[in-house]
């Protein structure tokens, strides 16, 4: 990593924020590149949508829902993690209190995990990877955004989601920026409280000279970050983007290939105990507000296995290294015909090293008495606590705090491709464009997993606790060792497969006043399934250890293997009346599905897997779109039906372990959902956005007496407002992000209130010369430090209490100010 951080911090001397006007809305974004060859120049035009279509449209005519973002507002609201951008999308819930990955994305009217279940993410309508579920690693481990996006696009319904990868909930693409005739680059440094240092850079323009028809872009970052929160675990690592794009002389197509790698070592922030009446965070023993229960002094914890010693990777966090490769051909054919195809390969070693919320057995700060009683040393005639680090004792009033680390290791492949055949064809009547198409994946992920409990002080970045309990013979028995208290407390090893088959027809075809989508798929999916089984071995037979150091869960070779395999099918239709040039009503329907997560899957006691089908999700939406030079705005209903979801939960055991629960449920959702931007002057605009919910189980197996209960962490009011400024040399804007009260658990049981998290960003933009800028810029996450709770104990499932003198939650992360310097050339 050091001789990476060197060429990356030499190459990065100088840094750039964008100082393209910011829009707050979805109606005044940036569009795509309107000729070959030709520099983007024009920001303001009507957006063009792109993802999944066979003919570029504005979005006042085209029958679904879009939002798009630009570079400047990507840029500015930037701040730790893909859920900072995504928030501010209508029907997105997105929440980022884990830090820069694992976002948890939620639709409108979809039960979820949160990640990305529902809504692939791509780069250049290419998916970061093919097939979610395989392990539940989330898509963003894999790419990050840097300054060579050009902008964002979320299209939801219409027959764009029946392409590529395919899901009618809506599909999360990142466009990147090509290359032009002119050259131009931008250079940023960021800095942050808390011990952050960022710089980034992109570049593009000819290779090979002046009309050369072949064009470059390259972008990257390096990233040091002590925080947000203290844990003494730095996130670290860099990423290299690059595109070489090459226009036909004829002027009919282009072929592109994307490189990128990664080599990101993220830390990754879990829920933890709360005060129980205020649900703030809590005084530690050291009498200081405990930020994160997180900490350094675990990374050293190491025991023996029947394979060796193993030594926690916990330091390495969420990492990933690996790399994509792909190529894009889009070629415009003699009489209406055109072929679109792509193809990807990725590789990637990951880990996604984590602490829990808890011990699996109390899951709360203990007494030193009570953390006795609950391990059954109460008995003894004596016992010691004493810090690891420095021999001292503890104070009889230090409370305790037990925890887990979950390591996994989870190597994955994944190889896509992707053809496409259109043809436009002209009537008296319409003017249509028809897409057959094809679709391939193959993507295999590992997953094992190693569960370690310790025990810690009950304060920020804890240091570990030793306990030797003393009995009348005075006899010593060690329970906790250097902070080790159960070794290999469970053992987890699968491998996971996924081959799709996917073929679509579409066609969409358009007047001078109407517009209609229609089109099919039809896929398959077949599930390869491989789990290793576990025993419980003597790794240590020193009787002066406790059981749960002598003994070890591990993997005992015995694998258990399945195939499991469905076909299922979408349809989807829309239309839209032109009402006026600034006026369009549209309509749109599908019965889509998605594939049951295949680390989901079960065997019976005869070894066989479990019965696996589509889970089928049938959804509506009618509503207006309407703009003019000033003033834009949507508004819509929609209505959802998802049947047959198995959801997925990891739960605590009762032993200190950790499962995977599964259950069947069903869904029901419709709503409301309004979007609005005005320009007040050309200098100033205000928007907003705002989606209400209604929504229940309509089944859940197992339980009936959820039926009617609402979906967990789906609030039924999401809003966002915002006022902007940007003259082209000062600019400012302040916005904010409106999360209604929902619930922790399925139960309904424990309820989350309602939080807003906002946002200030402001800027100064001077020329330096020629066509040269520079922008010194601030930007305040989180302004008023708000501690709304993203969610509760995910481990302790519908079981978690919802009183007590602790309540086990995960905070928003608290204000950070950052400091941005930007050089574009």
């Amino acid at each position: 990593m050091t001789n990476y951080k060197k060429v990356l911090l030499q190459s990065c001397a100088v840094l750039a924020l964008s100082s393209v006007a910011m829009s707050a809305g979805a109606w005044a974004e940036d569009a795509a590149p309107t000729q070959k060859k030709q520099a983007v120049a024009d920001k303001t035009i009507d957006e063009i949508v792109v993802t999944g279509t066979s003919r570029a449209r504005a979005n006042l005519a085209t029958p679904m829902s879009v939002s798009q973002m630009g570079e400047a507002k990507i840029a500015r609201l930037s701040a730790s993690s893909q859920a900072d951008i995504l928030r501010t999308i209508p029907a997105i819930k997105a929440e980022g209190g884990g830090g820069e990955v694992a976002a948890n994305v939620f639709i409108k009217g979809l039960p979820s995990g949160g990640q990305y279940s529902f809504t692939p993410l791509e780069y250049d309508g290419i998916p970061v990877f093919s097939t979610f579920g395989l392990n539940s690693s989330a898509f963003d481990v894999y790419y990050k955004n840097d300054l060579g996006i050009e902008r964002l696009e979320f299209v939801r319904g219409g027959v764009s989601n029946l392409f590529g990868a395919g899901s009618v909930a809506g599909i999360i693409n990142y466009i990147s920026k090509t290359g032009t005739d002119t050259p131009e680059g931008t250079m940023q440094l960021e800095w942050a409280e808390g011990g952050r240092f960022r710089g980034d850079f992109a570049a593009s323009g000819p290779l090979g000279g002046q009309n050369s028809n072949t064009y470059y872009a390259i972008s990257g970052y390096y990233r040091y970050d002590e925080g947000p929160l203290k844990t003494g675990l730095p996130t670290e690592g860099f990423q290299l983007r690059g595109n070489i794009k090459h226009d036909f002389a004829d002027g009919s197509g282009s072929v592109t290939l994307y490189g990128q790698w990664v080599d990101d070592s993220v830390q990754f922030f879990l829920p933890f105990p709360l005060d129980g009446t205020t649900r703030a965070r809590p005084t530690g023993n050291d009498g200081n507000t405990i930020m994160t229960l997180q900490t350094d002094a675990a990374s050293g914890l190491s025991y023996q296995t029947p394979n060796g010693v193993y030594r926690t990777p916990i330091s390495n966090g969420v990492l990933t290294r690996g790399g994509s490769f792909s190529a894009v051909l889009d070629k415009h054919m003699d009489n209406g015909w055109g072929l679109n195809a792509k193809m990807k390969y990725a590789r990637y070693s990951h880990e996604f090293n984590l602490f829990l919320d808890g011990d699996g057995v109390v899951n709360l700060p203990e007494t030193q008495a009570g953390f006795l009683a609950a391990r059954g040393y109460d008995g003894y005639a004596s016992a010691s606590f004493t810090d690891a680090t420095s021999g001292q004792a503890l104070g009889s009033n230090d409370l305790l705090f037990a925890n887990r680390l979950l390591d996994r290791n989870r190597p994955a492949t994944d190889f896509t491709a992707e053809v496409n055949l259109t043809k436009d064809v002209s009537t008296d009547n319409f003017n249509h464009s028809f897409t057959l198409g094809g679709f391939f994946a193959r993507a295999k992920a590992d997953d094992q997993d190693v569960l370690t409990t310790y025990l810690g002080q009950f304060q920020s970045r804890p240091d570990m606790v030793n306990v030797v309990v003393t009995d009348n013979q005075g006899n010593d028995l060690t329970v906790s060792q250097n902070g080790l208290l159960n070794a290999g407390a469970g053992y987890g090893n699968s491998s996971n497969k996924a081959t799709r088959y996917a073929g679509y027809l579409a066609d969409q075809f358009e007047n001078d006043r109407w517009v209609f989508d229609v089109g099919v798929r039809v896929e398959k999916m077949i599930g390869d399934i491989a789990k290793e089984g576990s025993s419980t071995y003597l790794a240590n037979s020193d009787p002066s250890l406790a059981h749960d150091l002598q003994y070890v869960a591990y993997g005992n070779g015995a694998y258990t293997r399945g195939r499991v395999e469905t076909t299922e099918w979408a349809v989807s239709v829309g239309a839209l009346y032109r009402m006026s040039d600034n006026l369009s009503l549209y309509a749109n329907g599908a019965r889509g599905y998605f594939f049951p997560q295949i680390r989901s899957v079960s065997f019976n006691e005869f070894g066989q897997p479990a019965s696996y089908k589509g889970e089928i999700i049938s959804q509506a939406e009618v509503g207006l779109k309407y703009r003019d030079d000033r003033f834009a705005a949507t508004v819509d209903g929609f209505w959802a039906k998802l049947s047959n979801r198995r959801n997925v939960d990891f739960v605590n055991d009762g032993q200190g372990g950790v499962t995977e629960q599964v259950f069947v449920q069903s869904t029901r959702t419709f709503g409301l959902e309004g979007t609005a931007s005005y320009n007040i002057t050309s200098a100033l605009q205000v928007s907003g956005n705002v989606t209400l919910q209604n929504h229940k189980f309509t089944k859940f197996e197992g339980n009936d007496a959820y039926i009617g209960n609402e979906m967990r962490r789906q609030p039924k009011v999401m809003a966002n407002a915002g006022l902007y400024y940007d003259d082209g040399t000062l600019d400012g804007s302040f916005y904010a992000t409106y999360v209604g009260d929902n619930y922790a658990n399925d139960s309904n049981t424990v309820k989350l209130n309602a939080y807003t998290i906002a946002r200030l960003d402001a800027g100064y933009t001077f020329h330096v010369t020629g066509t040269q800028t520079a922008r010194i810029g601030l930007s305040i996450f989180n302004l008023f430090n708000s501690e709304g709770i993203t969610e509760g104990s995910p481990r302790q499932g519908s079981g978690q209490a919802n009183a007590g003198d602790y309540f086990v939650g995960r905070p928003i992360l608290p204000r950070r100010v950052f400091v941005r310097m930007t050089y574009k050339f």
